[in-house]
């Protein structure tokens, strides 16, 4: 595409029902000139037809929660049932708002799907998320309830030692709300789903929409429960050892557990698994190649985000059709990247840098 012909798209897009002569007075070239642009813009399929409709650019649906994640972590040791000096931190957050915001961050055209309140935290979830060019459009906003919010503690290393979170309101995203997204959804290159959303409406996306490739970050233990049943619908899984277990009943101690865990989700339908195992890599598969890759010591200034980023590096990887070994790889460094930061999410997470600190590795 030129940059003539992107100048046309922005008016266009901005103005469906301009004219080629209106077209023509604002970018100063004459009307046929426009008229040829348009042309040639219809040959490549920008535009569908007459009237200037659109073609609407490739994207990543995302359906999951966005929170405000309330962070504290001590000075010193922590030292549990009493009161620690430390610092507290207030950032968004929210599996999948985080997962967005890395895909955003790394040029992938994303929608998310999620409910806030009508309330100061929606505000700022809503507001924060345009502004990081996360497509806020088909979320829910709801009066009278509140945003979800998430309280973290760390410990002395920056591990979370405890947490508690309140997303009630997530479970507003309800089956007939799906169905008024259905174009949304149906038109995605994929969806990635978090266990934040309730079971019944985690199997109707599954089993409604089959012409789309699933994703699913598992959250928690408690929460991958609910898709136990029917896990072998998702495209790509990424749990780690004890999710893992919580879904096969199979105990990951060595390499030989996760290749029975592993061929245990191939078995059931799912095309490509990945098992975290934190700080000390992770464990893939598909039905080509089952295998490890360690991680890199680094250090961690916030554990909160990690497994967002490396969901957010699977799908980039996949929408770019990278084997399953450099997947893992990209992923792995896309969590490196979200451990390095005290933001929960990097903000200088780029494909650069995920392509600069792969070239370090090598």
């Amino acid at each position: 595409m030129t940059n003539r012909e992107k100048e046309i798209l922005d008016i266009i897009r901005k103005n469906p029902l301009v004219s080629q002569q209106e077209i023509a007075e604002i970018l100063g070239i004459a009307r046929s000139s426009a008229a040829v642009h348009i042309t040639n813009l219809m040959k490549k399929g920008y535009i569908k037809g007459k009237g200037y409709i659109l073609k609407e650019k490739d994207y990543v649906t995302v359906i999951g929660g966005a929170n405000i994640d309330l962070i504290g972590f001590p000075v010193g040791k922590l030292n549990l049932y009493d009161s620690n000096p430390g610092k507290i931190k207030i950032s968004l957050g929210g599996v999948g708002r985080n997962i967005s915001e890395n895909l955003a961050k790394i040029g992938i055209d994303t929608k998310l799907i999620t409910a806030i309140g009508d309330d100061l935290y929606g505000r700022k979830i809503l507001n924060e998320c345009k502004l990081s060019g996360i497509d806020m459009e088909n979320s829910l906003i709801l009066k009278n309830n509140s945003s979800s919010t998430y309280l973290s503690v760390l410990d002395e290393n920056r591990d979370m030692k405890v947490a508690i979170s309140h997303m009630d309101i997530i479970d507003e995203l309800s089956i007939d709300f799906m169905r008024q997204k259905s174009s949304v959804i149906k038109n995605s290159k994929c969806v990635v789903v978090d266990t934040n959303i309730k079971k019944e409406v985690l199997e109707y996306l599954v089993t409604n929409f089959k012409e789309v490739d699933f994703f699913l970050d598992t959250v928690s233990t408690v929460k991958a429960k609910k898709v136990k049943d029917f896990v072998g619908a998702f495209h790509t899984i990424k749990p780690n050892k004890i999710e893992a277990h919580e879904l096969t009943g199979i105990n990951i101690d060595c390499e030989k557990d996760a290749r029975k865990v592993i061929n245990y989700f191939l078995e059931s339908g799912v095309q490509r698994v990945f098992i975290t195992l934190g700080k000390d890599g992770v464990y893939y598969g598909d039905n080509q190649v089952i295998g490890y890759l360690p991680s890199r010591d680094i250090k961690i200034v916030n554990a909160n985000g990690a497994g967002d980023a490396f969901t957010a590096g699977l799908v980039y990887s996949y929408l770019n059709n990278f084997d399953i070994i450099k997947s893992a790889r990209i992923s792995i460094v896309a969590a490196i990247i979200a451990l390095s930061h005290e933001n929960t999410i990097n903000p200088n997470m780029s494909v650069k840098r995920i392509e600069e600190i792969i070239k370090e590795m090598e």
